[in-house]
């Protein structure tokens, strides 16, 4: 009898699914999505979104991107894993009187025909994928040729790309799995793209974090984020302060200002034409 087994350096990318779905299940991240809704909206001017035109939001979140292609007329559904953020993005939805589909997908494996979107979108969601190829591929399938796909990534260089650096110094991350920070560079876009589109524009901007000190910051995300929340629980209150400790100094070496945490984070903005 043949037995087919796994290499001990390929991870199990259903498990680690599986545990990101509860990370980011856990804490309130629509108190940290609320803030970044500016990207969103630049998203959406960088695509030149027409009314009328069918959107797709993958991995939504409480729905930045979402909101901003409502707000311009079009047709949206907004999609995401997690269905308590859904109801959140429905929950503002509806306080803006803006006609949105809520429907809960998972990025790898998205429930909608060939060709179905005329733009696709995702701010700072489908780049947290265990499998990325997966993500790229449906990405790519659901948008109709000639359309585009949008896209806000956190970059390596950025404060959030120091903050999960920082986290991984005290909870290693799955071995073998791509860092989510891989969907913040030219090189990682193209290797998913490259094959589907006709064009890739490439753009780094910033968006500044804005709290009344590091503690503040802390004290926020260690309840609302996730991945932070999780990092804490891991830990232990034997690591905790250790951790909280690295979290609090990586704040204040990049505020600009010495009474307030105000920290600019570089993201890519990238907009993949479909051939």
């Amino acid at each position: 009898m043949n037995v087919q087994t796994t290499p001990a350096n390929t991870p199990d990318l259903a498990t680690v699914k599986t545990r990101q779905q509860a990370a980011w299940s856990t804490g309130n991240y629509p108190l940290v999505g609320v803030t970044l809704q500016i990207t969103g909206e630049r998203l959406a001017e960088a695509m030149d979104l027409h009314p009328d035109a069918r959107v797709l939001d993958v991995a939504a979140g409480n729905g930045n991107a979402t909101l901003a292609a409502a707000r311009r007329f079009c047709n949206v559904v907004s999609t995401d894993y997690v269905g308590a953020w859904l109801k959140a993005g429905m929950a503002r939805a509806e306080a803006e009187r803006l006609e949105v589909a809520f429907r809960e997908a998972d990025a790898e494996d998205l429930p909608f025909e060939d060709g179905s979107f005329d733009a696709v979108t995702s701010t700072f969601g489908v780049m947290f994928t265990a499998n990325q190829e997966a993500a790229a591929s449906e990405l790519t399938r659901v948008c109709r040729s000639g359309g585009r796909i949008g896209l806000i990534n956190w970059t390596p260089e950025s404060f959030v790309g120091q903050l999960f650096r920082t986290i991984g110094q005290h909870v290693p991350p799955p071995a073998g799995v791509r860092s989510p920070l891989e969907w913040g560079t030219e090189k990682r876009i193209e290797e998913l793209f490259n094959s589907s589109s006709r064009a890739i524009e490439f753009n780094r901007k910033h968006f500044t974090f804005r709290f009344r000190s590091a503690e503040h910051w802390i004290e926020l995300w260690r309840d609302a984020y996730g991945p932070m929340n999780k990092a804490f629980e891991a830990v232990g209150e034997s690591g905790s302060a250790a951790l909280e400790a690295d979290l609090a100094s990586l704040a204040r070496e990049h505020s600009q200002d010495d009474t307030a945490m105000i920290v600019p984070s570089e993201y890519a903005e990238i907009i993949i034409h479909r051939s």
